[in-house]
């Protein structure tokens, strides 16, 4: 591990045309700052000639390595795939489109070596139409003010963390997007920013639509309660659960004592059924948590399973 200094994650999706020059400007930017440096290439599916591309390179220079995933399981699995197989001080990710500017590595290593667990860039200028900066926008202010993180760019895919970092991560679905919320969570909390610079793209077009959006702001509720909860599940539902039965309860014994002392009638009251759903719903609740506290932990390990096809190391 010692020997690299740092190791650069790639997804890979149907980046054919992007790939030759991403190789060279990666080389060109580690060798002038002085950096050893290993790159891994995950290839998510891609139905074109990535991988034939990522063989090439591989073969012209070792340090450059792939990986192939058997089809397009998604970022968060390519990230997955290339995190357990790098070995070095340092590990970048970065995307492969080209927006993304490999002179920025030497920096964001460098701040990492100065003591951060994790540096993110933020794209302030970004080289991209309104119809994906203003979406983008909203859900880092989103989810800035849930996590309590102070990022500007939660989903900026050049990110720099030290090894042990990533190593403990577990990441599944979109939870790509949160990697300093999952990293923070797991006790890595030096959290720094870097403004980077952002490209137009070069080549092909945009593999994530507005439905990404939805995804994340689904997943930041999911990635939310996991960091919350995941130890306690039953805090949540029980929460909830107690609530709910305790307002039945109260409301059925008004109800009851209305109809022992005053004599009024309770089977045409709304009230009675609405006692009733309450304290059933207080009980599921409460047994959802005590299922969650069993299962949950089980799944995260297993959610961010992915089959690697071939590899060129």
């Amino acid at each position: 591990m010692a020997d690299v200094a740092v190791g650069i994650v790639i997804p890979v999706f149907e980046e054919e045309e992007s790939l030759p020059t991403l190789a060279v400007e990666i080389r060109i930017a580690c060798e002038t700052a002085g950096l050893t440096f290993e790159v891994w290439l995950v290839d998510d599916g891609s139905r074109d000639g990535s991988w034939a591309e990522i063989c090439r390179l591989n073969k012209a220079d070792t340090r450059f390595k792939g990986l192939k995933l058997r089809r397009n399981y998604g970022k968060s699995a390519a990230l997955a795939a290339g995190f357990a197989s790098v070995q070095a001080e340092v590990v970048v990710t970065m995307d492969a489109d080209l927006q993304d500017d490999p002179r920025e590595i030497a920096s964001l290593v460098e701040m990492v070596h100065g003591g951060f667990d994790l540096v993110s860039g933020w794209k302030r200028l970004r080289k991209d139409p309104l119809s994906k900066t203003l979406p983008s926008r909203f859900f880092n202010f989103v989810t800035r003010l849930v996590s309590k993180i102070p990022l500007h760019d939660f989903n900026c895919g050049l990110k720099a963390y030290r090894v042990d970092v990533v190593k403990a991560l577990h990441i599944y679905g979109e939870m790509h997007r949160y990697l300093p919320l999952l990293a923070k969570w797991e006790g890595f909390d030096r959290i720094g920013e870097r403004e980077v610079q952002h490209r137009a793209r070069r080549h092909g077009r945009s593999k994530f639509g507005l439905e990404r959006y939805v995804r994340g702001c689904l997943d930041l509720v999911t990635v939310t309660f996991l960091t919350r909860f995941t130890a306690r599940p039953m805090h949540f539902f029980g929460t909830l659960g107690l609530l709910a039965f305790l307002g039945g309860l109260g409301l059925s014994l008004w109800i009851t004592i209305d109809k022992m002392v005053y004599g009024n009638p309770v089977g045409d009251r709304p009230a009675l059924l609405l006692g009733v759903l309450l304290i059933m719903v207080g009980v599921q609740a409460m047994c959802t948590g005590f299922i969650a506290d069993l299962l949950i932990r089980r799944h995260m390990e297993d959610a961010s399973s992915y089959v690697i096809t071939e590899s060129r190391i």
